[in-house]
């Protein structure tokens, strides 16, 4: 973000004879000026956090399989209870070799270092074509279990101890392999078990791999759009920690090609709504009518399709209160030349395009958009957002002249009224990659947020956000089953809402822990936790620059 050097120096002077302050110190101290503010980056850290062996593998060996285009996503959570945040990683597999784990696992140590412990959780011994990971604790002892999404064999992996067991028969999720990629924990009867959502994308298998040429003679990636989309699944937890199909009953089995999901209220009446966004066909938000069953609203309620009422290619997805309006606007990644989709709810129960009016949707026409990330990069108040970008096609460049294969993440920093400027390459995002997954974690524990973009067929990007100080902030941490809880934030006549989420932006999850940026005030003045029981806790003069752990009344 731009900073002037010199604020108040000779302003009446033309720009051509405004020196740097380092060449004018004496006018400097006769003007007042004040030293160069430190300056706002994002740094890679990868290789010295202990990353940089890490590599997804797409398999990509000549055979142009759809698969090979995707890659993979990511997971922060809290595996061993220390509070301090680790990382769990979609590997990738080759199509003739399954040796490779399916997922990696790194502690983290709190000052934005980790550690393998892939082998020690038994985390090696996973294999699959992985797509993503969500991170919840389905059978309430207190610690995160994992869920695993791939091309074939889904697997549900209970934390046992800080070592991961495969549960998945056992528990009643052995469905026949499908190829599945976001999934979502959520507790959607409100019962206090966390239920799960998986979405679908297409039938596909090296059997069924169509033959598709620019050229008339070279085979290349077809569009999903010759697939046929397979529906998503959805499991009711009994209440024990295993589960059932609930799909057909609760009217959850959309369309499929389904590569985004999220979960939002979007009427505020305490029940958990789903989000998807599908590449080709119209995205779908079902409402939750809390009797075991969804209703899909979102062609209703206009959010399905772009301005001309075409489907575009969904990819990532977030949603959250980023303006004054107190109501939710969800964003969908989309392909290159399609203009993200931004969609403000309205209290008319409908949802505005804003794509061109927030400023987002000119600027992401050059970019292929997976993973979606809203965050306060610089704790002032209010939601930014991260857009991981990457072509599939490792000749984009031949196609077009403004596209390539590797590009550049953007980040969309909030002007408070919902209209957004990308300032990465001010901030020292600047290395472009075929971005795919993306979260966010404060991983060394100085109250601002750290990215991860995770990279298809190659290494992951992990970012220390290098803010200077100046804005407080605040994080709130919920123990128990919070997922779904909403927490609010007053300082003076600012709002702030995060809810709980397992299950955002492509195949990812950032940590649960929320953190809301305080700007100048040194205190909350107050903190209210809507709990998915139904309990509301509230705080008052809640000190800034602190960890505040909450747990639910009677938990």
């Amino acid at each position: 973000m731009p900073r002037r050097i010199c604020p108040g120096v000779a302003p009446w002077l033309p720009k051509k004879y405004v020196l740097s302050c380092l060449l004018v110190l004496p006018l400097i101290l006769y003007a007042g000026c004040a030293p160069p503010e430190p300056e706002w980056l994002f740094v890679e850290i990868t290789e010295e956090a202990g990353l940089g062996d890490f590599r997804h593998i797409n398999g990509a060996e000549g055979n142009w399989y759809l698969p090979e285009t995707f890659g993979a996503g990511a997971v922060f959570f809290d595996y061993n209870n220390d509070e301090l945040i680790d990382l769990a990683l979609v590997g990738g597999q080759s199509w003739t070799n399954n040796s490779r784990p399916g997922i990696w696992l790194y502690r983290g140590n709190g000052n934005g270092h980790f550690t393998d412990v892939t082998e020690e959780t038994d985390l090696g011994t996973t294999s699959g074509y992985g797509m993503g990971l969500i991170a919840g604790d389905i059978d309430l002892d207190g610690d995160d279990d994992l869920y695993f999404t791939s091309l074939e064999r889904n697997l549900l992996l209970i934390n046992d101890n800080h070592v991961f067991r495969d549960v998945t028969d056992a528990y009643g999720l052995g469905a026949p392999s499908e190829w599945n990629v976001a999934a979502l924990f959520l507790d959607a009867n409100l019962d206090g078990w966390l239920d799960l959502y998986v979405t679908g994308y297409v039938d596909w298998t090296p059997d069924t791999d169509l033959v598709c040429t620019s050229d008339g003679v070279q085979k290349r990636y077809c569009t999903p759009e010759l697939y046929t989309g397979t529906p998503g699944r959805f499991y009711l937890n009994r209440g024990d920690g295993t589960f059932i199909e609930y799909t057909e009953e609760s009217g959850l089995a959309g369309s499929g090609k389904t590569l985004g999901a999220v979960t939002m209220d979007i009427n505020k009446d305490g029940w958990p709504d789903i989000v998807l966004a599908n590449d080709t066909d119209p995205d779908q938000l079902f409402l939750n009518l809390q009797n075991g069953t969804f209703e899909d609203v979102g062609l209703a309620r206009g959010m399905a399709l772009d301005l001309r009422g075409r489907a575009r290619a969904g990819m990532g997805i977030d949603a959250g209160i980023v303006d004054s309006t107190g109501e939710p606007t969800i964003f969908i990644g989309h392909f290159q030349d399609q203009m993200n989709g931004v969609y403000r709810y309205t209290p008319s129960g409908y949802f505005e395009e804003r794509g061109p009016k927030s400023g987002i949707g000119p600027l992401s026409i050059p970019a292929l958009t997976f993973g979606l990330v809203l965050f306060d990069a610089e704790l002032d108040g209010d939601l930014d957002l991260l857009a991981a970008n990457g072509h599939i096609n490792p000749q984009a460049s031949e196609f077009s002249d403004i596209s390539s294969y590797k590009q550049l993440a953007q980040l969309f920093v909030n002007d408070g009224y919902g209209v957004f400027t990308d300032e990465a390459p001010n901030l020292g995002l600047t290395r472009p990659m075929v971005g795919r997954g993306a979260a966010t974690a404060d991983i060394d524990l100085d109250g601002d947020l750290d990215l991860l973009i995770t990279e298809n067929n190659g290494p992951l990007h992990l970012f220390r956000n290098d803010l200077p100080l100046g804005n407080y902030w605040l994080r709130i941490q919920l123990d128990g089953q919070a997922i779904g809880a909403v927490i609010e934030v007053w300082t003076g006549t600012l709002k702030q809402s995060r809810r709980v989420r397992a299950g955002h932006s492509y195949a990812s999850q950032s940590e649960k822990t929320a953190t809301f940026g305080l700007g100048a005030f040194q205190d909350a003045d107050t903190v209210t936790v809507f709990w998915p029981s139904g309990q509301v806790t509230r705080h008052i003069d809640v000190a800034a620059n602190t960890t505040f752990r909450l747990r639910e009344i009677g938990q």
